[in-house]
């Protein structure tokens, strides 16, 4: 499946179809996109360069943060851009973002930045600038010959005198770790004064968290995302070589995870550069390709440099494709966009942390990252299924999309005699893919795709909050949660759900355990469109269709009725969307129900043929899946996922 190449685009080269089969990028695309997105920084610049007003939503601290914001994370992407044009850019990046950094620094300045505080509760002002340090820091690391080297020496120690401000604060218990680590790092690459800073500790601290497989977890909570990518490795990568540790034994263990990382990363991008929808801060966008090419500079890289470009560039190209920097700065949403599937802390300039995908720029026009023909990506082969058991993930590429079927994140807290764990659907699903997002809004108020609800007399959902138990063996996969509603765990409720996989389909299987005035509800993917959504049932099928992406669920076991759901402004990959559910009413207190998912793009497949797909015999807990095409899968659901046995109570 070849990338479509965005048309109508004047400032964008022409497609090369000889060193770029699968996309047609090459280097050109990439620094006219780059110096493209920086334009409309200028565009929006203020008249010392240091506090820009772009379109969008304003935080609650205010627009002096969001144009700090601005300029901290468009620097990422102008970095990579200076040191590949060795400073010959066609902006002069470089003289413009030291005037703007002079400015943002300056104590008494008309654009003076705020200093961040200590993150501790209750706030005693901005903390976003500790972010901000990290990401000028890591920046001025990288083009330190053109950004740093030509200050004077007072400027020096005013630039320097702000970063050890944030370098000597104390962060919250998740990714904010490495950022005064960051600022302490390059301090210490150029000399300066870096005492009462933590760094060292911080960075054990991250390294604690890690799983395997190259992930960790943002934090001591089972919250596993593309915090991975666009922080934790790329500033632990940073930090290793700003502190001369890279050939340490740490140093060299982190490259070994960040090779491991690259690899399981790099099935979670569809054939046409869609990205896995999954995780928060997706406005990141672009941002998801920091650690692939951190892996690529310092050699560690598993896939080739043809593949690296054309992975790289069809993710590019993708977004560019969906219109994302092309008329108006970066927005807060995905393709369009949605301030729904974006976080209350995301203002006007944070999307631009995309910059950091843009850092194999950075490296020569000669090297072979940009000169290799394109090879093809682990997508663009065989289908292939990826168990990760550390993550309770297992990672698919079938039907021209990849999907994650997720027993393991759930991003939520570690009460103890608290209040209720909080949920979040970009976490919460049993699965994600490149082609689907999760109902935001009022469809996550429904909470009806990717979950297994209990339903009360009136209707209202229960929620999936923090898991307690997981377990991934081969292709199966399984969880248990204890369901909440209105805050609360329902007594007497626990649910314990194991998946099937195989290609386009997966058998979902669910022990329900709880009083039986409490109906159930599953869903499938949402599926969302600009202009339309087809949806139909049939017999024991729901399916909903835009015309490329298929969704269905079949009922297999326990179901009684299949129906579908529309949205509007519900769904961060069109206006429009639709989830397919089946539900039933239950007789006794422990029952097991066991659906049929299907998700694939292109053809598809006749609703009325899937109850074909697989055949399941359920004697007890224990559900026995017998495959249309060949190949049985057995599994005891009281005893698949080990847990403490305790419902709600």
């Amino acid at each position: 499946m070849k990338q479509p190449f965005p048309t109508n685009l004047p400032w964008l080269p022409k497609p090369q179809t000889a060193p770029s089969p699968f996309t047609g990028w090459t280097r050109a695309q990439w620094e006219a996109t780059a110096d493209h997105w920086l334009e409309h920084i200028r565009n929006y610049s203020s008249p010392l360069k240091a506090s820009p007003r772009l379109p969008g939503r304003v935080t609650r601290d205010g627009e002096r943060r969001e144009g700090m914001e601005t300029i901290g994370r468009s620097l990422l992407l102008a970095a990579p851009r200076i040191v590949g044009a060795r400073g010959q850019d066609r902006l002069a990046l470089a003289e413009w973002y030291r005037e703007s950094l002079l400015a943002g620094t300056d104590p008494v300045g008309k654009e003076r930045w705020p200093l961040g505080v200590t993150c501790k509760s209750p706030l005693l002002g901005v903390t976003n600038s500790i972010v901000e340090a990290a990401n000028i820091a890591f920046s001025l690391f990288i083009a330190r010959e053109w950004l740093w080297d030509p200050f004077t020496e007072s400027e020096k120690k005013q630039v320097a005198g702000w970063l050890r401000h944030h370098a000597r604060l104390e962060v919250w218990g998740n990714n904010w770790q490495l950022f005064p680590a960051m600022a302490e790092g390059f301090l210490r690459s150029v000399g300066e004064d870096v005492s009462g800073c933590t760094g060292g500790r911080n960075v054990a601290r991250v390294e604690s968290w890690y799983l395997g497989d190259g992930w960790y977890t943002d934090g001591p909570e089972h919250s596993i995302d593309y915090y991975n990518a666009w922080a934790i490795h790329p500033y632990l990568w940073a930090w290793y070589k700003m502190t001369g540790r890279e050939e340490t034994p740490d140093g060299q263990r982190h490259l070994e995870r960040l090779r491991e990382f690259v690899s399981t990363q790099s099935l979670m991008f569809a054939t046409d550069g869609a990205v896995l929808h999954v995780g928060r801060s997706l406005a990141y966008r672009t941002a998801v390709l920091a650690a692939l090419w951190c892996a690529e500079m310092s050699g560690v890289n598993p896939l080739s440099s043809g593949a690296t470009r054309r992975l790289a560039s069809g993710v590019l190209a993708n977004f560019t494709a969906h219109g994302v920097g092309v008329d108006e700065p970066l927005s807060l949403g995905w393709y369009g966009p949605h301030e729904g599937s974006c976080q209350a802390y995301s203002g006007f300039g944070s999307p631009y942390l995309a910059g950091i995908g843009f850092l194999g720029l950075a490296l020569p026009p000669e090297h072979p990252v940009w000169q290799d023909v394109e090879e093809p990506q682990p997508s663009d082969g065989p289908p292939i299924v990826r168990p990760l058991p550390d993550l309770g993930w297992t990672l698919g590429t079938h039907g021209g999309l990849s999907r994650l079927t997720n027993h393991g994140s759930d991003h939520c807290g570690l009460p103890v005699g608290g209040g209720p764990d909080p949920d979040d659907p970009h976490y919460a699903k049993f699965s994600y893919s490149t082609h689907t997002a999760p109902g935001t809004g009022q469809a996550w108020a429904d909470n009806i795709d990717g979950h297994l609800a209990l339903l009360g007399s009136d209707g209202v959902a229960s929620r999936r909050c923090a898991l307690r138990g997981s377990r991934t063996d081969g292709v199966v996969s399984g969880s248990v949660h204890v369901p909440q509603l209105y805050g609360k765990a329902l007594a007497g409720t626990a649910v314990t759900t194991v998946s099937v996989t195989r290609g386009i389909h997966e058998v979902r299987c669910h022990l329900v355990r709880g009083p039986v005035d409490y109906r159930v509800r599953e869903g499938g993917h949402a599926v969302a469109g600009n202009q339309h959504v087809s949806v139909g049932t049939s017999c024991a099928t729901a399916w909903v269709d835009n015309g490329d992406v298929f969704a269905a669920v079949t009922g297999l076991h326990g179901w009684e009725d299949a129906g579908t759901t529309w949205y509007t402004g519900a769904n961060a990959m069109g206006e429009h969307s639709a989830v397919p559910h089946l539900a039933a009413r239950r007789s006794t207190e422990q029952t097991v129900h066991v659906a049929l998912h299907t998700l694939t793009r292109g053809p598809a497949p006749a609703p009325e043929s899937l109850e074909a797909m697989a055949a399941v015999v359920v004697s007890g807990t224990e559900v026995t899946v017998r495959w249309a095409d060949g190949g049985t899968q057995s599994v005891d659901l009281a005893s698949f996922v080990p847990w403490d046995g305790q419902v709600g109570k």
